[in-house]
């Protein structure tokens, strides 16, 4: 018989939830059964790969200790982890007995909290143990509760044993309701997405992964509402005047969209395209932003260059007639 015991306080010398705990434990182990104690402030970061200790489990004791409310951020962390990642065949096996203590009011209403989740699990959710201590030193020295703990104890190992059966629940409906409308996963991926959750380094790289998804798409649409690579190509040939006998080729690169405008000027004449780099007498590099202020009348070609917005490369003489041969 295997017997999982997970603590959810916060492990303070002065808890009597880990006095209760002890007691049962050495009632349990009398009894010659297996039992397994996780501390899960000891185990925070590790808490979402916890569903994985219950494939041996015959039955699991959720303990927790109101302080002041509920019962606790790690308790409640370790039961998404189990509707996350547990295996819910084998969950619905296991019978979960809670043990709840508070040293302020709430302790049967965190007791119910872990039958309810326990039950929406799909589990088998039984009778345990919730007391109101007022003071630690009297419950410990007290030989009735010393008795009733260890009665919760051996009521643990006898319904085990006896694999007691339990009355049907609504929560196995409400919970396929719910299941619907999530991904469907075998208990081995749940088992392997547990643990990628648990890998902090993991986590990271998929956040960055995703940051840069994000800003990819954003650009995308960015481009998308500006008319894509028309919006270059229509900028540049609606503000062209030209200069007779005047030639000259440019490729402007747009560095922070990876863009390559080649224009060719003969004349009144301009052939804008966009797409590979091609051989020019003046190559000027510039960003999205130089390029909408040039674009709107907000700065000129040659001041852009002069001030360092734009680099440039060739016939500086050529580069100059930017300004001429467009009016923005």
């Amino acid at each position: 018989m295997n017997v999982n015991i997970y603590y959810g306080g916060r492990g303070m010398i002065d808890d009597p939830t880990l006095f209760v705990l002890n007691k049962m434990q050495e009632v349990l182990d009398e009894l010659k059964v297996n039992v397994k104690r996780y501390d899960l402030h000891e185990m925070r970061n590790s808490i979402t790969t916890l569903p994985q200790t219950l494939k041996e489990a015959d039955a699991v004791i959720l303990a927790s200790t109101v302080e002041w409310f509920g019962i606790g951020g790690l308790m409640h962390e370790f039961l998404d982890a189990c509707w996350l990642y547990g295996d819910k065949e084998k969950i619905a096996s296991i019978y979960m007995f809670p043990v709840v203590t508070a040293k302020t009011y709430g302790e049967r209403e965190a007791q119910m909290t872990l039958v309810n989740a326990w039950e929406i699990l799909g589990g088998k959710a039984m009778n345990g143990l919730c007391a109101y201590i007022n003071e630690d030193a009297g419950f410990e020295f007290n030989d009735d509760s010393i008795a009733i703990i260890e009665k919760t104890a051996e009521n643990v190992y006898r319904t085990v044993s006896q694999k007691v059966k339990v009355m049907p629940s609504s929560w196995p409906a409400v919970k396929r309701a719910l299941i619907k409308e999530t991904i469907q996963l075998t208990p081995q991926e749940s088992e392997q997405l547990s643990k990628f959750v648990a890998d902090d380094n993991f986590v990271a790289k998929q956040k960055q992964d995703i940051q840069e998804l994000a800003g990819m798409f954003m650009e995308m649409l960015d481009d998308e509402e500006r008319g894509g690579d028309d919006y270059y190509v229509s900028s540049l040939n609606s503000h062209f005047v030209g200069k007779e006998g005047f030639n000259a080729t440019y490729l402007l690169m747009i560095s922070d969209k990876d863009k390559n405008i080649n224009l060719n000027v003969k004349g009144s004449l301009l052939e804008v395209n966009v797409g590979e780099k091609k051989e020019a007498d003046v190559v000027g590099k510039l960003n999205q932003a130089v390029f909408d202020d040039i674009v709107y009348g907000r700065m000129t070609f040659q001041r852009a260059f002069m001030s360092g917005d734009m680099t440039a490369k060739g016939n500086f003489r050529t580069l100059r007639m930017l300004d001429e041969i467009f009016s923005f």
